[in-house]
């Protein structure tokens, strides 16, 4: 899976968030988008998270609610040295694209792509996705079908179009909030 790594603590500790908080998340009916933990003095972690059920919208209300589940379990297993600020969130509807299905899921819509190495000379990709192809993600810019290989994709998002937002954004005729809690 294409998790953004936690750069300033290892990816042993990331690992143990993931696999901390994701049981929980899971059993409230939600899945893990993302994780990230931000800042250097005042650090805060954030978990981005969407209903397993994709009819459902998420609301402030889930996200409150999966606030007080993860602070339990992060409380207890205390896997963050010193203090930070648990933000939990939706991936809004200018979501990361961050597991490959993901790329077939957005399949028609606009996404900006930069990758780890540049291909045929850039690292910076704004097309119309067109899925995945084994391990390439396919990318329509300027006309031209690029092939992105999966592994070299540093981040990538759906960019925020009259279409997307007019459809309500990647829940198909629901719109999504992207605030924290």
């Amino acid at each position: 899976m294409l998790w953004e790594r936690v750069r300033t603590s290892g990816i042993t500790l990331f690992n143990e968030i993931v696999q901390l908080i994701e049981p929980t998340l899971r059993s409230m009916g939600f899945e893990l988008v993302q994780v990230r933990l931000m800042g250097t003095t005042r650090r805060t972690l954030q978990v981005m998270a969407e209903p397993i059920d994709r009819a459902r919208p998420m609301t402030i209300d889930d996200c409150v609610a999966i606030s007080h589940a993860l602070s339990a379990v992060l409380d207890v297993a205390d896997p963050i040295e010193g203090n930070y600020s648990l933000e939990v969130s939706t991936p809004g509807i200018d979501r990361p694209l961050v597991r490959p299905a993901d790329y077939e899921r957005f399949r028609g819509h606009v996404a900006r792509v930069e990758t780890e190495l540049p291909i045929e000379g850039r690292r910076r990709f704004t097309g119309r996705l067109e899925g995945l192809d084994d391990d390439d993600v396919r990318i329509v810019v300027d006309e031209v079908e690029q092939r992105l290989p999966l592994a070299q994709i540093k981040r990538a998002r759906l960019v925020l179009e009259d279409e997307l937002a007019a459809a309500g954004g990647p829940a198909k005729g629901r719109r999504r909030g992207g605030k924290g809690v």
